[in-house]
Parts: structure tokens; C-alpha cells; sequence
């Protein structure tokens, strides 16, 4: 009698067993390939990231991450709904109230920052934060649509007092009754080497503009159908971020200046500094969470708060836009300092 289709025939145990044995190493050895989007050339502020892939972090979780840079000419979000990346850095909790705005297919997955880096940053006489309201600001066209209507219904900025940012220090320098936008881990630093003086920094989430920075975004079918994917390149960035931050970060260094050749020593070592001065990686939920914790409170909180300064619109489903599916499980704790 023919045996059942799948069944062993007598005498072919060992043989099957073999062939298990086999296919189980072969599993096991087994990567995933995945591109990654930035939104911005190599820097420090994803470093977590290119740390991931240098010390072989992402390796160990069996990925095969490529990074894709971004830039000023580059419009890597575009690729993600349309499969050209799998997964993509979004700047802030702002874009994934607009995928659900517009019904983009995309959601976050993770929140590398629990803080957003965008500062203000003025003259060294400026002695506190409601000063800068005499002062001319610097603030790009992103800026103006974001947290300067914050700014304005808060804490009633003029809109008449703002020139546009061209990201370049120079026009703050030559004018002492300036202050410009800028990322608490760049800008300041620039003005340092530049104007020889250090400035005084404003970090707007230490303010209350509450928003997550650096998501970690990807389609929702990617979420759906691959779920083991994408939880293993959450944790896997998240022992990235620990292993930037906390320890030894020349292999991501390194891979961020072969990937930006511009980029120095100096500027990466000072941006790290920055980060772990401000808690802009890891502070609040993430200290007892993880790196890249999320929570429903924060997400509403910040919407709340967006929709009465009139820059989302009301009655959006947000939890469309983010999932907490993959996060907060306490991932890489053990590599946090006491």
C-alpha cells in the first residue's frame, strides 16, 4: 500500500531526520533583507541605527539591513507605501496623523526618541524662554506649519517677527537680536565652532511640545503579514540605540562617515553628548520601557494639543497611524546604565 502522502516509508526515518536537521540549520542561518529609509544624510541622530548594522546587532536578529540616506533632494517617505522600503524614519508623531489624514497605508511602530530635538537657540544674553518673543526668529516653512502655531496659541508668538531659515547660522550671527531654529544635537554646536560663543538652547519638548521623534514607520501589511519582521527590526534597533548611546559607538560611526563623508568626530561625539544630556533617546516611558516605547496617553496628549493650535484636524482615528504591538516589552534594559 502506498503510504500516506508526508509520512516517512519504514526504513527512511534516519534519512528524514537528516533532512530536518538540515533544513532547520538552514532556517536558522537564514536572513531577511530590508531597506531602510532615513530622513536625512548620515548623522548621530541615527546612529542607533547604523550601529545596528556595524556591530551586527541587526545580524544576530537575522536581518540584512541596507540603510537608504536621505537628503535635501531625497523623498524617501514616498517609498515606503509603494514597497520601494520596508521600513522608513519619520521626524515626528506629525506624520503619522497625516498618513491617517490622507489615508497612507503607513503606521509606527516604534519611537527611538522620546523627545523631540528641535530647539530654539539665541543670543547668550537671553535669559528666559519668553524673551525670545522679541526677538526676530528664524523658522523654516515646516517649522511656521508645526510647533511655531504652538508657539503662537501658547505662548502668543508674532508671526510678524519671523524671517525665513535657510539653514545656515550666519543671518542669527549678524543679528544679536536673533534667535533661530535648529536640533538641540547640530545647530548649537555650529554656532559654537562658528560664532565662538555659546548660545542659549531651548529644547521645545523640555517646553511641552510632546511629540515622538525619530519613528520607526512601515505599511500596515507589513505589520499584518510579516508581524515577526518587523518586531525583530524594532528590537534590533533598540539594541542599537543602547549600544550607540551607552557604549562603544566608533562602529556606527564609522559606517555614518562612510556614508556622509562630511561628517567629523567632533560633531558626532557632541551630538551623542547632547542626546544623553537632554534625554532625547531615552528618558520618561523609555526608562522603565524600553527604547522606542509608545503610549496611547502620549499619542492623545499630543494630537489634543495639535488639534487645538489648529494643525491636525479633529476627529482622526490616531490609532491608525501607530501600533504599540511591538514596543514598551522592556527590550535592551539590561544594556541601560544603573
Amino acid at each position: 500500500m502506498r503510504p500516506i502522502f508526508g509520512f516517512p516509508r519504514p526504513g527512511n526515518t534516519l534519512c528524514s531526520a537528516l533532512l530536518l536537521l538540515l533544513f532547520t540549520a538552514l532556517s536558522a542561518n537564514a536572513t531577511d533583507a530590508v531597506r531602510f529609509g532615513t530622513n536625512w544624510v548620515a548623522e548621530a541622530e541615527h546612529g542607533g541605527f547604523y550601529q545596528a548594522v556595524a556591530d551586527g546587532t541587526y545580524a544576530k536578529y537575522g536581518l540584512d539591513v541596507t540603510i537608504v540616506p536621505g537628503g535635501p533632494n531625497v523623498n524617501n517617505r514616498i517609498l515606503l507605501p509603494v514597497g520601494k522600503l520596508d521600513f522608513f524614519m519619520s521626524a515626528n508623531t506629525l506624520q503619522s496623523f497625516d498618513a491617517v489624514a490622507n489615508n497612507i497605508p503607513t503606521v509606527a511602530v516604534a519611537a527611538s526618541f522620546q523627545k523631540d530635538p528641535q530647539v530654539l537657540v539665541a543670543h547668550p544674553d537671553v535669559q528666559k524662554f519668553e524673551d525670545l518673543k522679541t526677538r526676530t526668529l528664524f523658522v523654516s516653512q515646516e517649522g511656521m506649519a508645526s510647533y511655531f502655531q504652538w508657539l503662537k496659541a501658547d505662548f502668543s508668538f508674532d508671526e510678524k517677527k519671523v524671517k525665513p531659515y535657510t539653514f545656515n547660522p550666519q543671518p542669527f550671527l549678524a543679528d544679536k537680536m536673533s534667535a533661530m531654529q535648529g536640533y538641540v544635537t547640530s545647530e548649537p554646536y555650529a554656532i559654537e565652532t562658528q560664532g565662538g560663543f555659546k548660545p542659549k538652547v531651548f529644547l521645545l519638548a523640555d517646553i511641552g511640545f510632546d511629540s515622538y521623534s525619530t519613528l520607526i514607520e512601515t505599511r500596515r501589511d507589513l505589520v499584518e503579514k510579516k508581524p515577526d519582521l518587523v518586531q525583530r527590526f524594532v528590537d534590533a534597533s533598540a539594541i542599537g540605540w543602547y549600544n550607540y548611546i551607552y557604549g562603544n559607538s566608533k562602529p556606527g560611526n564609522d559606517l555614518i562617515k562612510k556614508h556622509n563623508p562630511e561628517m567629523t568626530d567632533a560633531l558626532l561625539a557632541y551630538s551623542i553628548a547632547k542626546m544623553k544630556e537632554y534625554g532625547i533617546v531615552d528618558s520618561g516611558d523609555s526608562s522603565t520601557l524600553g527604547i522606542g516605547a509608545m503610549t496611547d496617553a502620549r499619542m492623545k496628549s499630543f494630537y489634543d494639543k495639535m488639534v487645538r493650535v489648529g494643525v491636525v484636524k479633529a476627529g482622526l482615528d490616531i490609532k491608525r497611524g501607530y501600533t504599540l504591538q511591538f514596543v514598551n516589552k522592556r527590550v535592551g534594559l539590561e544594556l541601560r546604565p544603573k
